[in-house]
């Protein structure tokens, strides 16, 4: 049975992950404020930054990087930048 939480980053009831996803503190708070769809869009800008900035998930420095923007994205409303970066649908 899925559990319902009001998504921070939506702004509205949404579908909770089944677990946590991410360790620690940060991972707690994913858990209890971001929705399923809304873990999906970081993910596909996650992707976005490891392919287009050429990062390593083994390197703790990108590691360190990835989190960083997770959580501005997530919680601060930041969109993700990347210099020189286009999106398909533009």
């Amino acid at each position: 049975m899925s559990r319902t939480i009001f998504c921070t980053f939506l702004q509205r009831e949404a579908e909770g992950l089944d677990f946590q996803l991410y360790p620690g503190e940060i991972g707690k708070r994913i858990f209890n404020q971001i929705s399923k769809e809304a873990w999906e869009q970081w993910m596909s800008k996650q992707t976005i930054l490891i392919n287009e900035k050429k990062l390593s998930t083994m390197n703790p420095e990108d590691r360190k990087l990835l989190e960083q923007e997770m959580v501005k994205f997530l919680f601060e409303g930041q969109e993700i930048h990347i210099e020189g970066y286009t999106s398909p649908e533009k």
